[in-house]
């Protein structure tokens, strides 16, 4: 359960205040308070009947944005690839996959949701390509300049004299890192799919055509990107074997990639620059226009490592970090002090004037309401969408929806592939990809088709946004009275202050000078509790407070 109240006294005082003040407000730039909205297209909505979803999809539907209150729409990869690992392995960078729709699709749905004032960023993989790009033909080949675009070495031979990889490093797929290639007669490394190869970020005619890659885009008027797996762009250049965890550890972890320590292949120092030299070129365009643009980096990496990502003076790095504190650290077991630790583990160590950001899920997690019961979602949402700074929210969020049980004959994820039967239903990522549930007509109104890409969640009949819409209170409505508040300038500037009220009770205020105060309460227990506020320091014990947004298992109404 968890209220959001409102400080009832103080915002008729603090709203007179407002009206009279003369000294001018600075406008924050959009991204630092946007509310970003992730969507995975070959699930959110098939628009030509053939079980996979598309930009023109996405398109029909991009008034369900507007009606969130979503201010940005963040796109999974509609690059050509010939889909290895469902568009992380890129064949083309300047092309849209045939599978999502072309060029003047992709426009069309740019046009639409600059119509309805949303903008647009896509993930952009720069780690790797497919093996299917013409770069990685040309390496092949040794053609002049894309010889080295790649990471290739001589394999090794053992005592039998038989062919051996380079060094024991690992696949984060499982499995080693290194794929032979009889043409070239050479290991060639990726650090994912044996289809995904790694580009080397050492040539510096490859940086700049990956550089000419984020023009492109740019070019086109998108507004910015998310950079994933930024954490391998480089390798020691010495190749040295990773280090194996204790044997108790090690026998432990179905993937052989947690088998090992990874000094080698991850969070090298070059890599921080090359993501300084990515974000010049971002600035590149909003010197050119004064149009304010964002560059988002995704790292699984330690807390010191990401908050690198933000850079200093000199090196400006990303405008943020993604932050997946409130994904990895906290689950149903979860108890308030808990949650207060992943909230203030990003805000004190992030550096001064930089901007946080929240995220409860994404398409490879577990979602909200498998992670923590349905009975969460709404203090979730209120958690993600209420601390300061930008907000992400994973479609299907804002309905509750929950992971589909995916069988062995079913998965397609190749990391779940991969693990084997063994292992598959610990490492595949396909639950949460499943299709968004439009309607409790058949397979959800995600499609036509009699067999979409994933199963659809069997609870869609019950869990569908067309049902909740006409619904008076669910999570759907719940969600828009938060991303509604987030417009405040409470929300968007006021300062946090968060405090555990028992085991199970976690709280938090927003409060700004001359504007509203709010107040969050979670239980984030199974049990009720009595609540008792009169200790919190800026609390008045006088004041009296208005339930502004209830969660849909609260006992209290709006009033």
């Amino acid at each position: 359960m968890a209220l959001l109240l409102l400080n009832l006294v103080e915002s008729i005082i603090k709203a007179f205040s407002a009206r009279h003040e003369k000294s001018p407000i600075k406008i924050l730039e959009w991204w630092k308070t946007a509310l970003y909205y992730q969507v995975n297209p070959r699930s959110f909505k098939d628009s030509n009947g053939d079980g996979i979803g598309d930009l023109k999809g996405i398109e029909e539907q991009a008034e369900h944005f507007k009606d969130l209150g979503v201010d940005c729409v963040l796109l999974s990869p509609i690059f050509k690839s010939p889909m290895a690992d469902f568009g992380y392995d890129i064949s083309d960078y300047n092309m849209i996959d045939p599978v999502y729709g072309t060029m003047d699709d992709f426009v069309s749905l740019q046009k639409k949701l600059q119509s309805l004032g949303i903008k647009i960023i896509l993930d952009f993989v720069p780690n790797h390509s497919s093996d299917e790009h013409k770069w990685f033909k040309k390496s092949v080949d040794k053609i002049m300049p894309y010889k080295d675009f790649y990471v290739w070495r001589d394999a090794k031979s053992n005592d039998n004299n038989t062919r051996t990889p380079p060094n024991n490093w690992q696949s984060l797929f499982s499995n080693s890192a290194w794929t032979w290639n009889e043409q070239r007669k050479q290991y060639y490394l990726h650090q994912f799919d044996r289809k995904q190869p790694d580009l080397n970020y050492r040539n510096k005619d490859l940086v700049e055509e990956m550089k000419n890659n984020l023009r492109f885009w740019l070019d086109l008027g998108i507004d910015g990107y998310r950079l994933v797996a930024v954490p391998f762009l480089f390798e020691h250049p010495d190749f040295l074997d990773d280090i194996r965890k204790p044997e108790k550890l090690a026998k432990k972890e179905k993937n052989t990639y947690d088998q090992y320590y990874h000094p080698n292949t991850m969070d090298l120092d070059e890599t921080y620059g090359m993501i300084n030299q990515f974000r010049d070129v971002i600035d590149e365009y909003t010197l050119k226009d004064g149009k304010s643009r964002v560059m988002i980096t995704e790292a699984y990496t330690s807390l010191e490592n990401t908050m690198r990502y933000y850079g200093n003076e000199t090196n400006l790095g990303a405008h943020m970090p993604f932050n997946f504190g409130l994904i990895d650290r906290l689950n149903k077991y979860s108890n308030a002090t808990k949650f207060n630790e992943a909230i203030n583990n990003w805000l004190d160590n992030m550096p001064d004037g930089k901007c946080a950001n929240w995220a409860i899920g994404n398409h490879d997690n577990p979602r909200v309401s498998t992670r923590f019961g349905d009975k969460m979602v709404d203090a979730m949402n209120m958690l993600n969408m209420l601390l300061p700074g930008a907000a992400f929210t994973y479609m299907g969020e804002e309905i509750g929806m929950s992971d589909t049980a995916i069988h062995w004959d079913q998965t397609v994820d190749p990391r779940g592939r991969n693990a084997g039967l063994s292992g598959f239903q610990t490492l595949s990522r396909d639950p949460a990809r499943s299709p968004y549930q439009w309607n409790a007509s058949a397979n959800a109104g995600f499609t036509v088709s009699s067999k979409p890409w994933l199963p659809v969640n069997p609870n869609y009949r019950m869990v569908n946004l067309e049902t909740q819409r006409m619904q008076y209170w669910n999570h759907y409505t719940v969600y828009k009275r938060l991303a509604k508040l987030r417009k405040t300038r409470t929300v968007q500037r006021g300062s946090f202050d968060g405090k555990e009220l028992s085991q199970w009770v976690y709280a938090f205020t927003r409060s700004l000078p001359s504007a509203e105060t709010y107040l969050v309460v979670m239980n984030v227990g199974s049990e009720y509790e009595d609540v008792d506020l009169s200790n919190w320091p800026t609390l008045e014990k006088d004041e009296m407070w208005q339930v502004h947004t209830p969660s849909v298992n609260a006992q209290y109404l709006i009033g």
